[in-house]
C-alpha cells in the first residue's frame, strides 16, 4: 500500500470541521507488511520479493519506485485492472503513536488462486510472509490450503495479523500449516480471550501450530516465543538507535528480524533479538519502511555477532 505519513497530530484531539491543521512536509512511502518487512528484509540481506495487487493509478507507480529503489524485486507486483492501489493515511503524534485512514484497495482481491497459479514462484521462494489476518475476506478461508500447498514444495510459512487480531476462526484451521505466527499482545487476546501470553502460545499449540510460536509484548516488554510445546523463550526489547519518532510498522520489521534470523540457521533467542533490533531501528524514523540498516547495523544493536 501507499502510505501518507502526517506528523505532529495531537490524537486526542477530534479533526474538527472547517479546522487547519499544521505539520511537517507529508512524506508518501510504500507501507503494509509487504514494504515494512519486505524492505527491511532487503536492508538485512536476502534477496526479498514482493507479491501483492496495486492499482494501475499514480499511486501504484509510486509504491513500485519505492519497493525498487530499495532492492526488492517487482515482477510479481501485479497491476489491477480496476481496483485501485491501496493507501493510508498514517496520523502520527509527538510520542509516535498513530491512527489510521485506510482504503484497503487492490490487495482485497487476493484469493487462493492468486497463489496458487504461482507454485512455480513458491517452489523457489524459502519463505512467505503473509498479512493481515482479519483483513483478507477472500483468502481467509483458503489459507489452510494455500500454505498446505507452499508448504509441500519447501517454501516457509509465516503469517501477522492486523487490526483487532480476528478470532480463532477461521485461525485454528490455518494454525497447523503455519511455520511462523506471532501476532501482538492485543490481537492474541482477541483471538484467545486470554491475558497470560503463555496460555495464549499453549492455546495455538493445541490447535495443531507445528513451528515458531510467540507474542510481542509491547515495544519495551519484548517478546515471548516457544519453539515447542511448553518452551518459552522471553526475549528483551532493544534500545531504538535514537529517538522514538515513529511506531508504524514495528510489528512487521520484528518479523523482518525475526525470519532473517530463522533462515540465517540462529537459535531461536538470537532470532528473535535480532527482530526485536529491526523494530528498534524501525521506530526512529517515519514510516514502517524506512528505519532499516544493513545486518552488520542491526547485529550490533541487537548484541550479536555475525
Amino acid at each position: 500500500m501507499l502510505d501518507l505519513l502526517c506528523r505532529p497530530v495531537d490524537l486526542r484531539q477530534p479533526i474538527g470541521v472547517g479546522m487547519l491543521h499544521r505539520t511537517e512536509p507529508l512524506q508518501a512511502v510504500a507501507g503494509g507488511i509487504t514494504a515494512n518487512a519486505g524492505i527491511t528484509m532487503s536492508r538485512l540481506g536476502l534477496r526479498t520479493g514482493v507479491f501483492s495487487y496495486v492499482g494501475n493509478d499514480t499511486w501504484g507507480q509510486v509504491v513500485r519506485e519505492n519497493f525498487e529503489t530499495n532492492g526488492v524485486v517487482t515482477t510479481q507486483l501485479l497491476r489491477h485492472p480496476v481496483e485501485p492501489t491501496s493507501t493510508t493515511i498514517v496520523t502520527i503524534a509527538e510520542d509516535g503513536e498513530r491512527s489510521f485512514f485506510h482504503c484497503v484497495g487492490a490487495p482485497r482481491s487476493l484469493d487462493a488462486d492468486s497463489f496458487l497459479d504461482f507454485m512455480t514462484l513458491w517452489r523457489d521462494t524459502r519463505c512467505l510472509l503473509l498479512g493481515y489476518y482479519s483483513l483478507l475476506p477472500k483468502l481467509e478461508d483458503c489459507l489452510p490450503e494455500v500454505f498446505s500447498e507452499l508448504r509441500n514444495v519447501g517454501c516457509m510459512t509465516a503469517l501477522d495479523a492486523a487490526g483487532d487480531g480476528g478470532t480463532m476462526e477461521p485461525l485454528q484451521e490455518i494454525l497447523p500449516q503455519l511455520d511462523v505466527w506471532v501476532p501482538s499482545l492485543a490481537e492474541a487476546r482477541n483471538q484467545t480471550g486470554l491475558n497470560d501470553p503463555e496460555q495464549m502460545i499453549d492455546v495455538y499449540r493445541k490447535c495443531g501450530a507445528p513451528g515458531v510460536l510467540g507474542v510481542k509484548l509491547g515495544g519495551d516488554q519484548g517478546v515471548l516465543l516457544s519453539a515447542s510445546r511448553g518452551n518459552y523463550v522471553h526475549v528483551s526489547s532493544c534500545q531504538p538507535p535514537g529517538e522514538i519518532i515513529d511506531t508504524t510498522g514495528a510489528g512487521d520489521c520484528f518479523y523482518a528480524g525475526l525470519l532473517t534470523g530463522l533462515l540465517q540457521g540462529r537459535s531461536l533467542r538470537d532470532a528473535g533479538t535480532l527482530g526485536c533490533a529491526a523494530a528498534a531501528c524501525c521506530v526512529t524514523t517515519l514510516g514502517g519502511s524506512t528505519g532499516g540498516r544493513s545486518l552488520g547495523e542491526t547485529l550490533a544493536i541487537a548484541g550479536l555477532t555475525s
